[in-house]
């Protein structure tokens, strides 16, 4: 059963959200542009596109994301929001599993509405097994947002953490980025097993979050 904590914190996010729709807006429209704009440079058609579409998606996903894993906490600050928060007599964890779990769905609703238009643009056809794509993006956006909220949260008293962020979190997510491109693209063409890279994401996931989980209250009360 959801803790009681994390249950408050997951529904006040998405109240803010479902009232202001800023973090998915600019998602949607920045990973639209990514894809309109790479349709135009390459020849989208035939087996060329099932080969640059999975890093196509992956990309735009991990630029897009950033803005709203920004949000994310920049909206604690707001009213001191974020010391009530420290006071409050929960574990950090629970808020940071919640911030998790709501940028994870503001994400996954991203790419559920990217995915026709994606369709159109790249022309796709799925060679391999399809239902994996339910394992690799799930996955691939986890390692995304657990690590984006925790380097987030990190940066948050730093004036400049619009750009710290990413220049933090990139490098960290690259093997996870690799894996999910690689296993997308042996989907979509049929010619290889995603096995490994789906077993790597998977590992990944669980290093990172439970690294996460157990210094995030160090984090969160640091000044």
């Amino acid at each position: 059963m959801m803790p009681r904590a994390l249950w408050t914190h997951l529904v006040k996010d998405l109240r803010i959200e479902w009232r202001s729709r800023e973090a998915i807006n600019s998602m949607l429209f920045f990973a639209l542009l990514v894809v309109v704009l790479f349709s135009l440079a390459f020849d989208p058609r035939g087996a060329f596109s099932r080969e640059i579409a999975g890093g196509v998606l992956c990309v735009a996903t991990m630029f897009a994301s950033v803005s709203a894993l920004n949000q994310a906490w920049a909206r604690e600050i707001r009213h001191q929001v974020l010391d009530a928060q420290r006071m409050a007599p929960t574990s950090g964890a629970e808020l940071f599993l919640a911030k998790v779990l709501a940028n994870f769905l503001f994400v996954s609703i991203v790419q559920l509405l990217l995915a026709p238009v994606f369709l159109v643009f790249y022309n796709l056809r799925v060679e391999g097994q399809a239902w994996q794509l339910a394992l690799v993006l799930p996955l691939g956006t986890w390692a995304l947002v657990a690590n984006g909220t925790f380097f987030a949260a990190l940066s948050i008293r730093s004036r400049n953490r619009e750009l710290l962020l990413p220049l933090i979190l990139f490098p960290i997510f690259m093997p996870a980025l690799l894996a999910m491109v690689l296993a997308t693209t042996s989907i979509l063409t049929g010619d290889s097993d995603p096995a490994l890279w789906i077993k790597l994401l998977a590992g990944y996931d669980i290093i990172f979050t439970t690294t996460s989980l157990l210094l995030f209250d160090v984090v969160f009360h640091a000044e």
